[in-house]
């Protein structure tokens, strides 16, 4: 695999937080029809904080790489502080990827965002669609 980093390759060799949840409280999934990349995303939820998170990915090593990282990069993080993760994030943690691989620091991140998504929905019944301000301000009213 020419063209990864040193970061990349050690996901890739020895992915972190591998494996599937049970009982999980928010799973995400997501696949790339294109290049064939499926990734399953768990979340354990406590008070708020993720506190325990698994993945289970089919595809290509910057797939499974990016899988590990984001897993590493939202666990102990609050649900907010886990929005916040963009494939952006998840790519520079890597060291970088080609650009022909950053679709899967994109999976990576949609497969975050559903776990938080499917969570939310199963725990107050409403996901993270929020279409307008007013719903903004319904769910979050803090912010007023």
């Amino acid at each position: 695999m020419t063209g990864y980093s040193t970061k990349v390759m050690e996901h890739f060799a020895n992915p972190h937080n591998v494996g599937e949840m049970e009982d999980a409280d928010g799973i995400g999934k997501v696949g790339n029809p294109v290049c064939g990349d499926i990734m399953n995303m768990y979340i354990k939820v406590k008070d708020n904080v993720i506190t325990d998170v698994k993945f289970k990915t089919f595809g290509c090593g910057a797939a499974i790489a990016t899988s590990s990282m984001a897993t590493d990069l939202i666990k102990g993080k609050t649900i907010e502080e886990a929005l916040e993760l963009t494939n952006a994030v998840v790519a520079d943690a890597l060291g970088g990827l080609p650009k022909v691989k950053m679709h899967c620091s994109v999976l990576a991140e949609q497969a975050v965002r559903n776990a938080i998504d499917d969570y939310l929905k199963k725990t107050t019944g409403v996901g993270l669609q929020l279409k307008t301000d007013e719903d903004l301000h319904e769910h979050f009213p803090e912010d007023e």
